[in-house]
């Protein structure tokens, strides 16, 4: 039977992940909403409108599931993770506190604005009611990577106590929360967000122009989320490479294990795909030589720190590592592409006959999804074999308590229970984006509110 240590990595990795599937898809149609409803303000087109209260009902599907499934990973913290809890609580308590006050309650106050105040207060109270909640959604993932980037490169603290009574005290909370790695970190995030949001608009306006209904909704959609989409899809390569350099001067260890380098020599090759060895020691697969030395150092020639440079016992599991960063990668590649074929096609409208581009452009939600994971993915399995990294070993922060078989009922029941909400949450948004966004032509009665500007009633439009 594998060991708890093992399989309470397992669990945190199951809901993590399956957590991190909605917070991107929230923030990032969060700031869809803000642009559709600021259009609809500014030009006074219903059309806007229904973009808006379109995204809106994703929006609050994902929020909902997100802010469900959040809940477990504190509860673990306690149940799996009780000495990692006792050594970073000072850290831990600080910075979740302030994700509670400044961001979730944030969303909560008016969020049901949003949701519910279309013709109950003023175009402009709604609109800033849909920032705040954007700001809020935002706020809430600073704070979390805030807290997972000290764990990554740890500053601001000093260590009280010894032996299993030693824990982390903060004695700077500006050094705690702008440590080493946060403003990389939260940027990378901040955009892969923002593409989950943006793919969520490109995939279901294709759709729609490829089963020819609600063209103009797919039009306007998909206009704007190819302009933002091939910002942001640009900005997240920028946002990469620095990330990258970071991780090479911060944790060299990991950027190794990312990257297959096993050896520290002149002009480090980079791996398109392969396959690292931990056992020989050896990556094999398509390389480019140097080109891993330019991008870390911008030299060609100058050795990337290889894995020969670091204690074995303190390598991360190599070709998982390696494999994650990988899929993350080509998952950026095929965003790129997407909005590649979409800036080329988009004139005079000759994406709308290109079937083959719309289905791509279909299935190219899931792969901000993949990436988001994958990046995650990598950032933990390559900080092992450290929980805070160079501090707190992962097999010291498990809770003493806990058995392997309790660990893997517990691991079942989760498998069962987010089986279903998945099930659930995919039936609701495929039926909303089935019965696709409201249209003036589908009213059964030109007044009914809800096919037409609500505010036109009150003598606002």
């Amino acid at each position: 039977m594998p060991d708890v240590v093992f399989l309470s990595r397992v669990q945190f990795a199951l809901t993590a992940g399956f957590h991190y599937l909605f917070p991107p898809l929230s923030i990032g149609l969060s700031l869809m909403i803000v642009i559709f409803e600021g259009i609809y303000l500014k030009t006074g087109k219903v059309l806007y409108l229904n973009m808006t209260k379109f995204w809106v009902k994703l929006f609050a599907l994902s929020f909902a599931v997100g802010v469900a499934t959040g809940m477990v990973q504190l509860f673990s913290f306690g149940t799996n993770w009780g000495r990692f809890s006792e050594f970073v609580g000072d850290v831990f308590g600080s910075v979740l506190a302030a994700e509670g006050i400044f961001a979730f309650f944030l969303e909560a106050g008016f969020i049901g604005i949003m949701l519910f105040g279309w013709d109950r207060v003023s175009k402009g109270v709604h609109y800033l009611s849909s920032i705040l909640v954007a700001v809020g959604a935002h706020f809430s993932a600073t704070w979390i990577v805030a807290a997972n980037s000290w764990m990554q490169t740890p500053a601001g603290f000093k260590i009280s106590g010894e032996g299993a009574a030693a824990r982390a005290v903060i004695t700077s909370y500006w050094d705690l929360v702008f440590n080493p790695s946060f403003m990389d970190r939260i940027t990378h995030v901040i955009l892969g967000c923002w593409l989950t949001g943006i793919f969520m608009v490109v995939s279901v306006s294709a759709y729609y122009l490829l089963k020819k209904r609600h063209v103009e909704f797919a039009r306007s959609c998909m206009h704007i989320a190819l302009i933002a989409g091939g910002i942001v899809v640009l900005l997240q390569l920028v946002s990469a490479d620095g990330t990258a350099r970071g991780v090479s001067k911060n944790q060299p260890a990991k950027l190794a294990a990312m990257e297959g380098a096993f050896k520290t020599e002149p002009y480090s090759s980079l791996y398109l795909v392969g396959w690292a060895d931990q056992k020989t020691g050896e990556t094999h697969g398509i390389s480019i030589p140097g080109l891993l030395s330019f991008l870390t150092y911008r030299s060609f020639e100058k050795p990337v720190t290889g894995l020969d440079q670091v204690p074995k016992e303190l390598w991360p599991p190599v070709n998982p590592t390696f494999q994650m960063y990988h899929i993350m990668i080509w998952m950026w590649g095929g965003m790129f592409l997407a909005m590649l074929l979409g800036w080329i096609l988009r004139r005079n409208w000759r994406l709308e006959n290109a079937s083959w581009v719309l289905g791509f452009m279909v299935i190219s939600v899931m792969f901000p999804f993949i990436a988001n994971i994958t990046g995650w993915f990598t950032a933990e399995i390559g900080r092992q074999p450290w929980v805070v990294y160079g501090i707190l070993k992962t097999a010291d922060g498990t809770s003493r308590s806990v058995v392997a078989s309790q660990v893997i009922a517990s691991l079942i029941m989760y498998v069962v229970i987010y089986s279903a909400i998945l099930s659930l949450f995919l039936f609701l948004v495929d039926r909303k984006i089935k019965h696709g966004p409201v249209d003036e032509k589908d009213a059964p009665r030109k007044d009914d509110l809800i096919y037409r500007d609500p505010y036109a009633t009150r003598g606002e439009a």
